[in-house]
């Protein structure tokens, strides 16, 4: 898109505001850094335009604290306090379903999972938030816990004006096709490479 401006417009009978403000499904995928960084970024700027934000932290440890739930946590109190931005809310869905399993089988892990799948949908209908990052989803999906085919038909048919970012890896063809915007994170050099592990300020 040079200079910001679509290839092709098409003849959909939308007028450039209505084509422009269309709610987007996004999805950050790939075996790179980067899709939660990328999709907490979009956040931002939502927050700013003052829409309320809804983050569904799926994979990473309810223990873990990321620096973007800080950061979050820390911009919901001043919208509280000073009615700048937007309204957020942070919630975790068990306790690390990759990288950190613990308590629980894979079928408690999955019934969890649809639980929370089952609470998002609500949200969806009732227009509950603006911008809502579905972070990790992708490997629920992928696992088999939840099923790919109603998520697509949740997605596709919510109401109003709800944009949904979901990342993680492995994001399924069937997600993919109904995205708007997707984004496939390649690796090219990580520090992983010459042995240098994960730091403050940069992975959390």
């Amino acid at each position: 898109m040079p200079q910001g401006k679509p290839e092709v417009v098409p003849e959909d009978g939308l007028t450039t505001r209505q084509r422009r403000n269309r709610p987007l499904l996004a999805v950050h995928t790939g075996a790179m850094k980067g899709k939660s960084t990328a999709a907490f970024g979009m956040a931002l700027r939502a927050w700013n335009q003052g829409w309320s934000i809804g983050v569904f932290q799926f994979v990473k440890s309810a223990k873990w604290k990321v620096g973007e739930e800080t950061a979050f946590r820390a911009l919901g109190k001043v919208h509280e306090d000073t009615g700048q931005g937007g309204p957020v809310e942070w919630h975790k869905m068990g306790e690390g379903w990759s990288w950190a399993r613990k308590s629980g089988t894979d079928e408690d892990h999955a019934a969890n999972a649809r639980d929370c799948w089952a609470e998002i949908k609500r949200r969806l209908v009732a227009e509950q938030h603006d911008f809502y990052v579905l972070d990790e989803f992708s490997y629920l999906l992928h696992w088999g816990w939840i099923d790919v085919d109603d998520v697509v038909e949740a997605l596709t048919t919510r109401p109003g004006h709800q944009h949904v970012v979901i990342t993680g890896r492995n994001a399924p063809a069937k997600l993919v096709d109904a995205a708007d915007l997707v984004v496939e994170m390649t690796k090219i050099k990580h520090p992983m490479d010459a042995g240098q592990k994960g730091q403050r300020g940069i992975e959390w």
